[in-house]
């Protein structure tokens, strides 16, 4: 039970420090708060706001959420018979379904995003994490299809798949941007998912199979 409400304190902790940061970064702008002030506005501790988000960054695109293992998460989890590039196709149409809240498909998300977009930390952090994004995707597909160093072919396969998630990103922030309500982004997004996928064909369709497991008797 003490572990269960420290935990629980921990938690509460975390979520009052990045709610009155984000109130304080679209009041201001990201570059114009301080630390010292968020950690004042928070009722903590400088260091109480360090031992949760290491960066300031970190206040908006905290590790856990915009996880650089994103994409190679998604193809190490799918299900046998889809390849690498459905998986992803896949969980973007399950996120756009379901209005995810990390895609920005929800009310209020414009003010969020400009104020990203203001701040070039912020875009140089985002830059960096679809890098290594990719990386790590290329890495998951050789390693799942037995390739050699030398082989670009997962490469080129990481790049594709990165290619079209950052386009799904880009299309949303570009109407979230313009001022359209999240439904009418879904729709349109579901739509440039299809034509991807139209597009694609069936080497990339078809590459890094998951096989069915045998099953033991």
């Amino acid at each position: 039970m003490s572990e269960g409400l420290r935990e629980r304190h921990k938690r509460r902790t975390r979520r009052r420090i990045a709610d009155v940061a984000t109130g304080l970064f679209l009041e201001r702008g990201f570059d114009r708060v301080t630390v010292a002030e968020v950690a004042e506005a928070a009722e903590v501790s400088v260091n109480t706001v360090y031992n949760y988000f290491p960066a300031k960054e970190d206040l908006v695109l905290p590790p856990d959420q915009a996880s650089p293992r994103r994409l190679a998460d998604i193809v190490r989890e799918r299900p046998p018979g889809r390849s690498a590039a459905q998986a992803v196709l896949d969980r973007l149409r399950e996120e756009v379904a379901r209005r995810d809240r990390s895609l920005g498909l929800t009310e209020g998300f414009g003010p969020f995003f400009a104020m990203m977009r203001a701040a070039p930390t912020l875009l140089a952090r985002l830059e960096e994490l679809g890098h290594r994004m990719n990386d790590e995707l290329a890495a998951v597909l050789a390693e799942e299809t037995g390739t050699a160093p030398e082989d670009p072919l997962p490469r080129v396969v990481a790049a594709q798949i990165s290619g079209y998630h950052s386009l799904i990103f880009g299309e949303i922030g570009r109407r979230v941007t313009a001022g359209e309500p999240p439904d009418a982004i879904a729709k349109a997004v579901t739509e440039l998912l299809d034509a991807i996928e139209e597009m694609l064909g069936a080497p990339m369709l078809g590459y890094a199979v998951r096989e069915e497991c045998p099953c033991s008797e």
